[in-house]
């Protein structure tokens, strides 16, 4: 299994960091080798999980969704009913555990839709820990919701403003930040992005989703799912749910946004349309030009509105174990107005692209089988930017059978 000794994935992975930071991460590594085989760090972590984010969530039968759809039977992973609306808080728990442990007073982290960054202003505020949230500008306007809880919760929110002001440009401010601070400061990466140990602590952090989902499918039908979708942006929900059934048989979907089609430069489907280069600190598969800038990426989502994946979601894809689909911007809306109508969940933004595709994907697989859908987050905050959107589009007058 990956990574290797080297953090790489494969071709991808490593890191490519200024030398600043090196010591910086391999102390990291180092810390997190011995706390993550430390059994009262996995107790409290455990506890945490249990009886502050509230798990396990539930695996729900979406019985609406399945009529619909005509074919396999869909479940739903409820990860928007984890305590701040994601699954972003196993992620959170786990890096904030390690900082307090690893003895650090401050922490930093970037955000794209604001679900990691209240993720992170969360756990400061249980912790004891200070906390800054580097957003885009722009993802500040489309989240003013979440940055209005970040601060609520005793963050201090710095807004990125330049390039497409997105998760991007966020995460660059980020990275430039902690090179300057790196002795008293963590970075918690909100995704399985960036330098060596970053993806496979993400990972890791998040493999709970898996892990209990393959427990309750062998509860509740007695075998394993057939299928598995998820969104991708850096892919953190995804790799969360797929690394337990990597060894399975299992096929494993992700779907990344294709904004306005992956035919036009208006998307952020950094497999179908990028290449291998470097970004934030390790090697993966992102949107660049001819001479290896990196290009803009555009999602309705700001959650997947990113550049790149991580690196081990490049992996399953050259070595063919697992697929990834594009999904339109407005597949996405229509996704989202239907789960409301037919199952009276509200998901987020970044989940709908999955629900979108499991529709899909169900309507052509036999009556006998089962999907299984990460419903990554819930969509509070989303609502307000789309509700111009849905009612100029006439999306809330379709009717949903």
């Amino acid at each position: 299994m990956y990574p290797d000794e080297r953090g790489r994935f494969g071709e991808f992975g490593g890191k490519y960091v200024p030398e600043t930071l090196m010591s910086a991460l391999e102390q990291l590594e180092r810390d997190y080798a011995q706390f993550s085989s430390d059994p009262e760090f996995q107790a409290e972590l455990s506890d945490l999980l249990a009886n502050y984010a509230g798990r396990p969530t539930p695996l729900y039968e979406a019985k609406g969704l399945t009529n619909i759809a005509g074919g396999a039977t869909i479940y739903l992973k409820r990860e928007d009913l984890n305590h701040t609306g994601a699954h972003k808080i196993n992620n959170t728990l786990g890096q904030g555990l390690l900082a307090k442990k690893m003895g650090k007073k401050r922490i930093i982290a970037e955000t794209g839709a604001g679900q990691h960054g209240v993720a992170s202003a969360t756990i400061a505020a249980l912790l004891g820990l200070e906390c800054t949230v580097f957003m885009g500008e722009e993802d500040m306007q489309r989240q003013a919701l979440n940055v209005f809880r970040m601060r609520l919760l005793g963050a201090k929110v710095i807004p990125a403003v330049s390039g497409t002001k997105t998760l991007k440009d966020a995460t660059n401010e980020a990275i430039r930040y902690w090179v300057s601070h790196v002795e008293d400061t963590y970075y918690i990466i909100g995704s399985v992005v960036g330098p060596h140990p970053y993806p496979m602590m993400v990972r890791d952090f998040q493999r709970i989703i898996g892990d209990e989902t393959k427990v309750q499918m062998l509860a509740l039908r007695g075998r394993l799912p057939d299928a598995i979708v998820a969104c991708v942006g850096g892919g953190s929900n995804a790799m969360g749910i797929f690394y337990p059934f990597l060894l399975d048989d299992v096929e494993l979907i992700g779907t990344e946004a294709a904004g306005e089609g992956v035919d036009t430069d208006r998307h952020a489907a950094s497999i179908h349309g990028g290449r291998k280069g470097v970004l934030h600190g390790s090697m993966t598969l992102l949107l660049q030009d001819a001479s290896g800038q990196v290009l803009p990426a555009h999602s309705i989502s700001a959650g997947l509105d990113y550049p790149g994946i991580g690196p081990e979601h490049a992996h399953l894809f050259t070595s063919g174990r697992a697929s990834y689909v594009p999904v339109t911007d407005q597949e996405a809306l229509e996704a989202f107005v239907l789960l409301s109508r037919v199952e009276g969940i509200i998901p987020a933004l970044e989940s709908a692209h999955a629900v979108a595709y499991a529709m899909k994907k169900a309507a052509a697989m036999r009556r006998d089988e089962v999907l299984v859908v990460n419903l990554s987050g819930r969509g509070d905050k989303d609502v307000q930017t789309l509700q111009p959107i849905l009612e100029e589009g006439h999306y809330l007058d379709k009717a949903w059978t």
